[in-house]
Formats: C-alpha cells, structure tokens, sequence
C-alpha cells in the first residue's frame, strides 16, 4: 500500500509539473497584461511600464519565467512561498487567502448535499424501476441535467427572491397555488410509497389533505414571518428521524436499537427547554462544535452502553440520531432569528439574497449573522445542487441497476437474507464503486470556484479571481487557481484509488 501511494504521488507530481508548465507558457503569450498601461499618453507612463515589466517579470521568456514562479512557490526564491504579484502590484496570496473560504463555504455545501440527496433519489428510482416515480425522476433529471447554470441562477434570483420578497410583504397564498403546491407534494410523496392503483390514490389524497392543511396554515399565520418549530413539531420530527434512521442503519426489526433511537428522540423536548437560555445572544460559534460533539458523545454512549449483542449498529445509530434530532433544535432556534433579521435595518424587507456573500453593513449576534449567511447561501447553493443532483441520481440509478443483476446479488437472496440487507450491504456498497469517480472530480474542482455561479451572485471565489486573472491577462493569478485546483484534483484522484479499496476487497492496490 505503502509503495501504491508513494508511486502514484510520484506520477502525480509529474502531471502536475507538465499541466502547469503548459497552462502557464499558454496563458503568458495569450495576452499583455500591461496593454492599457503602454496605450497611456500620461508622462510618467513609460516609468510606470518599465517599473511593471520589472515587478511582473515580463523581460524574461515564459519557460525560464514559469521556473522563477515555481521556485517561489516552492519557497526557494529567497523570500518564503509566494504566489507572486498581480497586474496591479497585490499580493496574489493574500487575494486567495480570501477567496477560499468564500469558494468552500459555497461548492462543499453544494456538492455534499447534491451527493447525499441525489444518489438517495438515484437509489429510491433504481428500487422502484418502471413505476410512476422513476419515470417522474427521469424526466426531471433530464429536465435539469440538460439546463445551463446560468440559467437555473438567473430564474432563481428572479422567482425564489425578487418576487418571493415581493410576496413576503403580504404573505398570503392564493387558493390556486395551495392547490398546486400541495398535490405536487402529495403526488411525488404518493409515488416514493408507491403500491397498487388504490393504494396510491388513497396515499395521494392523504396526503393532499395534510399538505393543503399545512399551507391554510402558513397563509393565516403570517409563518413565514415568524417561522419557528416548536417542541411538539421538533418532537414529531425526531420519532420520524429515529425510526427512518433506524430502518436504513439495522432495520426497524431490531428492536433494540429501536427502542435506543426512540429514546433518544423522546429526550429531544427535553434539551429543547434546557437549551433555550443557552441560545442567548452572547452565544459563539465555538460552543456550537463543543455541543456537536456532546450530542455525539451521548449517542455513542447511549447506543454502546444498551446496544447488547449489536453494539457496533446501536452505537452509530444512536450518534446519527442525536446529532440530527439535536439539530433540529438548532434549526428551530435559528429560524426564531428570522423575524429580527427580517425586520433589520440593513435588510429593508427582504431577506433574500441575490449578490454578495453577506451583507457588508449587518451587525447582529451569531444567530442573526447565520441567517444572513443562509439567506446568501441559498439562491447559489440551490442553483449548483439542481444540476448536480440530477447527475448523481442517474448515475446512481444505472450503477445501482447493474450490481442488482449480479449473480452475488442472486446468491444473496436465496440465501434467505431481508431484502435491506441485501440492499444495504451488499448492492448499495458496491454500487458506490463507479460514483467514486465523480465525487472525487466533484470535490477536486472545489477550489476551483463556480465560475458562472460566483459570477452570477457575485461572489469574489476562486471562480471569479479565474475569470477575472484571464481577463486581465494577470498570469501569477491564474496560476495560483490553476496549481491550487490541479493539486486539489491530484489529490482526490488519489483518495478515489484508495476508497476503491475499502469498498471492493477485490481491487488490490499493492501492485
């Protein structure tokens, strides 16, 4: 393994040398970075030029230039790793030091929820092959998958902002969307339950019901105003959490692990009151990782502690319950901030984001500054996941499909074995196999910003430094997204070799 891993660094390193040594000798006779500076009739221009060409290096020839630029970042220039300078003289490491966390606060939330949410409805699709729901699905991933992201954004920022604000002034609902909105809920929830004619319809307009009562609801209270969840809902909520985390991790049969999961959603109203005085507005963001950790803490422990014979299961699903029911009650409590934020001076009535990453002026404790970063996150966020998870869903239902038809598959269920074991431990596994790919492209390209997306938005990531760099011709600062980028890819490359591994015992890696 050992030798594996120093061999494929090793290749690695060389891909990474010849890619940024082309990429760089391209970019540098694509364009003058200083064509504005030696069109300039001012005096001391020609000064200025000569005191550029100097800076930037442009008397030297790119090959010996790319060198130069790489012996900075390695550190051996004299002066520590730099990336070098811009056009206009700024530190290029400085600029990327600030567009990083902006690039991964926007395209890991993205990409994680695309992968989570898209290969769940890829697998639901693959289990229910030929039905209403798959046909549903299919036409909807194809729907997304074949629509540009500039698109998807411009539409967002025009229907789930600007006129969502618009609708937050008087937030009734007519009847005709009630409607709508709730036999499209009742409709994809009727087609997941699936069954004969007559069971999907009495699904159906149970479902109907409940969805239309939900929104009559929302439109008398003003909710949207003052959202919030409340210890019965988050109680209802954590009993749902537990018993479908529950059947996905043991099955809902092993009434142990049952019976922890359900105790550990009861106790969620209880930490909901003690929590309250807790979640003051002297709160800070580092007790929130203290208290995750807690929640994690107790699970295991709980789990561990009752889990008999299972103690493995019991202890991580009693984990993936507390964490998620004890989110709940964060959520809840974020969601109590909405009303202030909405209601802030430096907001004006709408909430909704369409630029920016956060608003520039806004002061407020930390729940109100995590609202303001939702209400950012949203519209871009939204936009990356509708094309991404229509990717994941269809190739998880295709990869799903095969490893159903494999003969392991076959054995297994004449064995005897329930078919969520057959599905979770055997089919699903080893259908991750070929989605490993693409979550190691997915969060190679990461660093690499959403170019349209940040441009979109206006967000100042790596996507736009990207675009801005080959706009202006500004070469150390499309080199520091390109080798930030490129190393981020080399590396996932290498983690999906190694993942394959762990998911097949059959792929060996020590040849």
């Amino acid at each position: 393994m050992i030798q594996y891993i120093i061999r494929r660094i090793g290749a690695l390193l060389l891909v990474l040398l010849g890619s940024t040594f082309l990429i760089y000798n391209l970019t540098a006779i694509s364009g003058d970075p200083l064509e504005d500076l030696r069109l300039s009739t001012e005096p001391n221009a020609q000064i200025l030029l000569q005191q550029a060409i100097e800076k930037l290096q442009l008397d030297i020839p790119p090959p010996v230039r790319y060198f130069n630029w790489l012996m900075g970042i390695l550190g051996l220039g004299g002066a520590g790793a730099s990336f070098g300078l811009t056009v206009e003289g700024s530190a290029v490491i400085d600029i990327i030091g600030l567009a990083i966390p902006i690039t991964i606060r926007l395209v890991i939330i993205s990409t994680i929820l695309s992968i989570v949410i898209g290969i769940s409805i890829g697998i639901i699709s693959a289990l229910r092959q030929y039905s209403r729901f798959d046909y549903s699905i299919t036409f909807i991933a194809f729907l997304f998958f074949s629509l540009p992201i500039f698109w998807v954004a411009v539409l967002l920022k025009q229907f789930a902002a600007i006129e969502f604000n618009n609708f937050l002034y008087d937030p009734v609902i007519a009847p005709n969307w009630m409607f709508g909105f709730a036999f499209v809920g009742a409709f994809i929830f009727a087609s997941i339950v699936g069954g004969e004619k007559k069971r999907f319809f009495i699904t159906l307009a149970g479902a109907f019901a409940l969805n239309f009562a939900i929104l009559s609801y929302i439109s008398a209270t003003g909710w949207l105003l003052t959202p919030s969840l409340g210890p019965v809902m988050i109680s209802v909520m954590a009993l749902g959490v537990a018993f479908g985390i529950t059947q996905l991790s043991t099955g809902i049969s092993n009434r142990r692990v049952l019976i922890i999961s359900l105790a550990l959603a009861a106790l969620t109203p209880v930490f909901y009151f003690v929590m309250q005085p807790v979640f003051s507005e002297t709160f800070e963001g580092s007790m929130m990782w203290l208290l995750a950790i807690a929640t994690l803490g107790v699970g295991f422990v709980v789990g561990y502690a009752f889990g008999g014979d299972d103690k493995g299961p019991a202890a991580r699903t009693g984990m993936i319950v507390a964490f998620l029911s004890a989110g709940l009650i964060v959520l809840d409590r974020f969601m109590q901030s909405w009303d202030d934020y909405y209601n802030n001076e430096w907001i004006f009535g709408r909430p909704i984001a369409t630029v920016g990453d956060s608003k520039p002026d806004i002061a407020g404790d930390f729940w109100i500054m995590g609202v303001d970063a939702f209400s950012h996150l949203l519209l871009p966020t939204a936009a990356l996941m509708l094309v991404s998870v229509a990717g994941y869903v269809r190739y998880s239902r295709a990869s799903l499909l095969e490893v159903l038809n494999q003969d392991y598959i076959r054995t297994a269920r004449a064995k005897g074995l329930t078919e969520r074991t057959v599905i979770m431990r055997h089919a699903f596994r080893n259908s991750l196999i070929p989605l490993t790919t693409i979550m190691a492209f997915d969060f190679a390209g990461l660093l690499g910003g959403a170019i349209i997306t940040e441009q979109v938005f206006a967000w100042r990531g790596m996507g736009t430094l990207f675009n801005t760099g080959l706009a202006k011709f500004d070469l150390n600062l499309v080199m520091a997204v390109v080798l930030i980028t490129s190393i981020s890819a080399l590396v996932f490359n290498l983690i999906a070799d190694l993942v394959y591994s762990a998911l097949d015992p059959r792929i060996r890696v020590t040849k």
